[in-house]
């Protein structure tokens, strides 16, 4: 197997631009991660994301590894490693430098005023994250009905979602959706 240094350039440009805005961590910037991979790259279709954003929601551990994921499909072992490194290497960085900022500023009165700022900043782009995946998804009547009623299962029981995702992997299995 041959290594495309081009296509490592590349995803690993495109990662760390994109960790150095992920404001809420990587699923508010999966808009934009979908837009690099899917629509301007074309490494994959709308399709093969969400996929992979499932399997990353289902594995235990960070909301990261669907850029891990994403690397891996488009390059590989070599993929994964460069796209983990480049968009958590940069943010990190940039995080750890904006922390020893900030505690710099702890008596500052309109700290709390910027503290509450950003949470609506936050949900605005993990909304955004929502629409994006709900585009490259399965729209059948049949697979509407299997989201709303886990939606409205978590939302009034105290069912544990571990039960919603297992049941709804079943009627996946079984060829419903």
């Amino acid at each position: 197997m041959t290594i495309d240094f081009a296509v490592l350039g590349e995803l690993a440009w495109r990662c760390a631009a994109l960790s150095l805005v992920a404001i809420g961590g990587i699923n508010a910037i999966l808009p934009e991660v979908h837009r690099a991979v899917v629509e301007l790259e074309h490494w994959m279709t709308s399709a093969q994301f969400a996929e992979l954003f499932a399997l990353a929601q289902l594995a235990p551990g960070p909301n990261a590894m669907v850029v891990a994921l994403i690397g891996w499909q488009v390059a590989g072992v070599p993929g994964a490693f460069v796209a983990t490194l480049a968009i958590c290497g940069p943010s990190s960085l940039l995080c750890y430098a904006a922390l020893h900022w900030w505690e710099r500023l702890r008596h500052w009165p309109r700290r709390a005023i910027v503290q509450r700022a950003l949470a609506p900043v936050a949900i605005g782009l993990i909304l955004a994250s929502g629409y994006t995946l709900a585009r490259g998804a399965d729209r059948t009547l049949v697979a509407a009905a299997i989201t709303i009623g886990a939606g409205l299962a978590l939302a009034f029981t105290r069912i544990n979602p571990v039960w919603v995702l297992g049941l709804a992997a079943l009627l996946g299995a079984a060829g419903w959706t």
